[in-house]
Order: C-alpha cells, then sequence, then structure tokens
C-alpha cells in the first residue's frame, strides 16, 4: 500500500501537469515572422488584410451569422488575442479571449442613399484607415447593406494571424460550391487550416532559400551593428556567400528617389478598384509574349504608375523605384496552416520604357532573374529576426527597408468558379495588402470565376485619387491587348 504522502505529491504533480496544460491551451507562443507583421503596425499604416464579398442579392443577416460562428471560429486563432509580456523585450502571445463575442466582430451597417460604388468606397476607405481593437482578436467582419439591391460584406483580418495566401484559404472556407446546404453547420469542404508552430519553416522551399534564411538568420543577429555601421554591411556583402551577398545588396542598396508616391504618411487611407478583366485576355498576352499573369499585370501598373506621375508633372524618362513583391514559400503541407510564410523580392519597375511591350519584355525578365535568386528566402530571414529585436532596432529597419520600397504588389488566386456565401452567389471578390515599412501605395490583384481585378489602397495625402490610377491601369492593358495581337510570338530568354 502507498503511503499517503506519496499519493499527495502524485496528486500534486498531476494536477500542476493539467494546469500546465490547460495553460497551454489558453496561450500559446507567436512566431518570429508573425510577430514582425504584429509590430510593423503603426497608426498611419495598419497591418490589415482587407477583402471585400459583393452580392447581386442581400444576405440573410441570421444566416450570415451563422456561417462565419460554424466556419470561421473552427479557427482556434480567432478566438484568440494579442498579449505582451516582458520588460526588455515584450513576447507577444495568442492567449483565449474568455469573454469573445461573435457581436463585436460582426457589424451590421448600411450605406447611405443613394447607396452606389460612391458611398461603398467611402466607407471602405474609412475603415481601412480605422485599427483593429487590440484588447480583443484581431479581425471584424462588416455586412454592408443597402449597397445596389444587394449587398457586401467586408473583412479586416490582421497579417500577423496569416498571410495572404493562407488567409484566401479562411475566407474560402466560408463559401460553398452550391447555394443551399443540408446542414450549414457541417465542416466546410476543404481541410481546416492548423495553427502555425514558431520557428516552422516550408520544408519543400528550395535548398538555397533554406540556406539564404539561415544565413540572413545567423547574420542579422547583429543588425545593429549593421546599422550603425555601414562598412560591415559593405564586408558582408563582398562575402558573396549565397544569401549574405544578397543581404548585403538590400541593406546597401540605395533609397527610393522622392516621388509623389512616396513621403510622410498621414492616418487617412483611400480605396479604388477596377472593372473585371477576362482572366483569359490576361493570358492571351502572356502566352504571346512568353510572359506569365503576373507579369502582364506588373507590366500594367508599371505603364499606370509612368502615366500616373507624368500627368503630376514628374520626370520619368530617367525615374527608377521598386516594387516589393511577396513570394510564396509555403510547402504543400504547410498550405493548412495560419501564420505567414512568404519571402519578398524587391523588382526595380521599368518606368522609363514608353513603349508597353518592351516595358513588358523587361519587367518578365527582371521578375524571371528574381525568381531564381535566394532574396526570397533572405527577407524571410529578416523578417523572422525582425520579429524578435527590440523596438528600437525594429523601427530602424523598417524604415531603413521602408525607405527603399515605393508600393508592395501582390496577386492572390481566388476561386476559379463562382462561390455562395449565406445561400447567395458571390459576384465580385476584391482584396487590399497592407503597405508594409510606412510604404503609401498597395496594389492588389486578385482572380475570381475567369476576372481579375485590381484593387489600390493608397495613403491620403500622397495619392488623393487612386481611382485615377485603376483608370490608367485599364488603359495599359488595352494597348498590352492591342501590340499583342498583332506581335509575333516571343519566348522568354
Amino acid at each position: 500500500m502507498a503511503r499517503p504522502g506519496r499519493k499527495r505529491a502524485r496528486a500534486s504533480t498531476h494536477g500542476r501537469a493539467i494546469g500546465r496544460d490547460a495553460a497551454e491551451r489558453r496561450t500559446r507562443a507567436m512566431s518570429a515572422v508573425d510577430m514582425a507583421w504584429l509590430r510593423m503596425e503603426h497608426p498611419t499604416n495598419l497591418m490589415m488584410v482587407t477583402a471585400l464579398f459583393i452580392f447581386d442579392r442581400p444576405l440573410d443577416p441570421r444566416r450570415l451569422e451563422r456561417t462565419i460562428a460554424s466556419r470561421l471560429l473552427r479557427y482556434d486563432r480567432f478566438r484568440r488575442r494579442v498579449v505582451e509580456r516582458g520588460t526588455l523585450v515584450k513576447k507577444p502571445t495568442w492567449e483565449l479571449d474568455r469573454r469573445f463575442e461573435l457581436s463585436a466582430h460582426l457589424r451590421r451597417v448600411a450605406l447611405p442613399a443613394p447607396g452606389g460604388e460612391e458611398e461603398l468606397r467611402e466607407l471602405v476607405s474609412a475603415l481601412m484607415s480605422s485599427p483593429l481593437d487590440y484588447s480583443k482578436p484581431l479581425w471584424q467582419i462588416h455586412h454592408i447593406e443597402n449597397y445596389d439591391r444587394g449587398c457586401a460584406v467586408l473583412v479586416r483580418i490582421h497579417h500577423a494571424i496569416a498571410d495572404g495566401i493562407a488567409l484566401m484559404g479562411v475566407l474560402r472556407s466560408l463559401t460553398d460550391d452550391r447555394p443551399k446546404r443540408r446542414r450549414l453547420e457541417s465542416r466546410p469542404r476543404g481541410a481546416r487550416l492548423a495553427e502555425s508552430q514558431p520557428g516552422q519553416r516550408p520544408r519543400s522551399a528550395p535548398t538555397g532559400l533554406r540556406r539564404a534564411a539561415s544565413l540572413a538568420s545567423r547574420v542579422l543577429r547583429e543588425e545593429a551593428r549593421i546599422l550603425a555601421d555601414p562598412g560591415r554591411a559593405l564586408e558582408l556583402a563582398r562575402l558573396g556567400i549565397g544569401g549574405t551577398s544578397v543581404l548585403g545588396r538590400l541593406l546597401l542598396r540605395p533609397a527610393d528617389p522622392p516621388t509623389a508616391l512616396k513621403g510622410p504618411l498621414g492616418v487617412a487611407k483611400l480605396a479604388a478598384w477596377s472593372e473585371p478583366l477576362p482572366l483569359s485576355d490576361v493570358k492571351a498576352v502572356g502566352k504571346v509574349t512568353g510572359s506569365t499573369v503576373n507579369d502582364v499585370l506588373v507590366a500594367a501598373v508599371t505603364g499606370a504608375l509612368r502615366s500616373y506621375l507624368a500627368k503630376r508633372g514628374e520626370p520619368v524618362d530617367d525615374l527608377a523605384f521598386h516594387a516589393a513583391v511577396p513570394v510564396n514559400l509555403r510547402s504543400p503541407a504547410s498550405r493548412a496552416s495560419l501564420g505567414n510564410r512568404f519571402g519578398l523580392v524587391f523588382v526595380e519597375l521599368p518606368l522609363t520604357l514608353a513603349d508597353p511591350l518592351e516595358r513588358l519584355f523587361e519587367v518578365r525578365d527582371r521578375m524571371r532573374e528574381l525568381k531564381g535568386s535566394p532574396e526570397a528566402g533572405v527577407a524571410l530571414g529578416l523578417l523572422g529576426t525582425l520579429g524578435m529585436t527590440s523596438t528600437e532596432i525594429q523601427k530602424l529597419l523598417v524604415e531603413h527597408i521602408g525607405a527603399r520600397t515605393t508600393l508592395v504588389v501582390t496577386n492572390v488566386p481566388g476561386p476559379r468558379r463562382t462561390v455562395y456565401m449565406a445561400g447567395r452567389p458571390l459576384r465580385t471578390l476584391l482584396f487590399w495588402v497592407p503597405q508594409s515599412g510606412r510604404v503609401g501605395l498597395g496594389i492588389s490583384f486578385i482572380s475570381y470565376a475567369g476576372n481579375v481585378r485590381l484593387g489600390v489602397a493608397s495613403d491620403k495625402g500622397l495619392v488623393p485619387d487612386p481611382e485615377t490610377i485603376v483608370a490608367l491601369f485599364h488603359r495599359e492593358f488595352e494597348k498590352l491587348m492591342d501590340l499583342a495581337r498583332g506581335a509575333p510570338r516571343r519566348k522568354a530568354s
């Protein structure tokens, strides 16, 4: 027979273990890369991914609420808020919100008459300028009624929760392939996204990218020395060792020139979007020119920015600046997880080229060169290290890299066929990327049901008329269509 004291000791140990398990369920560590996106938040540059669903017919508010409750809240992170603890270096964690209420995140709002696109654009811009409540899980959904005989649903999710690819999976889980389901609460089609684990990296990333990320993490342990001593970065750049030389180039690259697109930021942001472009037309231009869909879209945006700056009286014939382009580094296995697993490449846009086809060929060649470089992996390592540094060093690095970037350009694939939310067919899907590093312009493309849409998010003080960029984009794409029809088929070099 065991002694009573030993029983009590074992019971006490068992109780502590249960307590630890309960605490772990309540609190989960945040990965270093997710920390980086969390800490990039600034009143003049909010780190929110924004998506807009547009419907031709009104949604039943109760059915929409049940859809959100049964689909979105399956993902554990949407019930967790960010809690920061620590003294010198605060370490944020995901902690279950014991006071969670769906009503705090799902709001109903009606557009003022006449309830057209202008009123919708004003509301989207106002919400894009408003921060999320950090005392609650970092997301919010607005059910927008009285819009053009139908309605819209605006989704705002903090970038720390997940990147664009993962969030598209989350948003896709809110929809169905058919208008009706026998059981709304049944598991949505596709695997549930899991929580990302701190320190995880995409297993299937090319060896060069993994090596570059490792090198970046190792070198950036001394990021304070690098920033304080540019000669140190120059020394690293001259080493010529894979990702280390790329890191040196990133740190040593001259700042982008001042233009109307770059400068001090304000709180107010503006949203604009394009009419749909048939994806088949974009692919047709790409087929003739040996380019990808992304190459064609980026080339059209480059032409639009060239024309926009020229209209504002700025010289463009010798102008060069960079766009940050996200690159997905997820392995097939990690596609079913939240968190951020992408790198960045920084492409210099060929604004000096007036000819649309030559501009497209140059974009294609530059993007092809960057795809074969370790730059995306280096950026991933940079973000991971950024998340673990002190606030002062984070600020220095964000401003240092932000000075070398003028805009963010991203392209996210959406559903290929019409999908349904709360029983209604989704007519249009739009998307806006946050502009990190004190960048004032974001260009986002999203494909849905055979069409591509452009979304522009701009700082109101820098670009007060983002709809002009949208109109110029349409004009530039039409030029490419006209020229591609008469151009001989050309393969990539």
